[in-house]
């Protein structure tokens, strides 16, 4: 499923976003990874339209987005959070690491706010999505350049639900992606796979979920991940 911008016209953005930051300031430099060309030529025409916005540079695989940060070393980095179906979140904190001058701020189609507790704990400081990006990316790139934090309204909200019943239930942020993939039937070793960690310590998680939360079987673990919309999309 490709997401769609609503891009508005050259003239009206421009003059709005001309308004809101002084073209006088520095640009802010931005380099722009996303492998799908449609979506990447959209965002580009997006942040192309903004005055205070520069982008520099693109890139449409990880090897040629960590070769563009270290060379370039952006103000911020705009992520797709899957290129060539691996989950960027994995790349972000050894580029945070490499290049702690430059800011990350992830776009994607999902909502889950598991997705973007991921990426916020890996060290980004946006997760926007690309549904709505024609309004909120160029705000989540300012932000982020100030070292502020900028999340989708309606993925913000959903990640204020989820910390809360981490807090209330005393689970980890693994522990809970541990359980959103039981409940949606995946086996110990395919949840491995997914998160690149070992069976044995699936198993491990699985078995702290179980106590943590007081239940045994898969169909009660399926009923709280209901409860808490774990597996909303």
């Amino acid at each position: 499923m490709v997401a769609h911008l609503r891009l508005a016209s050259n003239a009206a953005t421009g003059s709005q976003q001309q308004d809101e930051q002084p073209s006088a300031q520095p640009a802010i430099r931005v380099i722009l990874a996303d492998d799908h060309d449609l979506m990447r030529r959209s965002l580009r025409l997006l942040l192309d339209g903004v005055a205070d916005l520069e982008v520099i540079a693109e890139a449409d695989e990880l090897p040629t987005v960590v070769h563009h940060v270290q060379d370039h070393r952006p103000h911020v980095l705009v992520l797709d959070l899957n290129m060539s179906g691996t989950l960027s979140v994995e790349a972000i904190a050894g580029l945070r690491e490499g290049v702690p001058e430059t800011q990350v701020v992830v776009v994607s189609m999902e909502e889950n706010p598991l997705f973007a507790q991921r990426a916020l704990n890996a060290g980004a400081l946006g997760y926007v999505l690309k549904s709505t990006a024609d309004e909120e990316l160029p705000q989540a790139v300012r932000a982020a350049a100030r070292g502020e934090e900028f999340v989708s309204p309606p993925v913000a909200a959903r990640l204020r639900e989820l910390q809360s019943s981490l807090v209330a239930d005393k689970l980890s942020a693994r522990e809970i992606e541990v359980l959103r993939l039981i409940a949606l039937g995946h086996t110990s070793v395919e949840i491995a796979r997914k998160l690149h960690l070992s069976p044995r310590t699936i198993e491990t998680h699985r078995t702290r979920i179980h106590r943590k939360l007081g239940l045994s079987t898969r169909a009660e673990l399926v009923r709280y991940a209901l409860g808490r919309g774990l597996l909303k999309t």
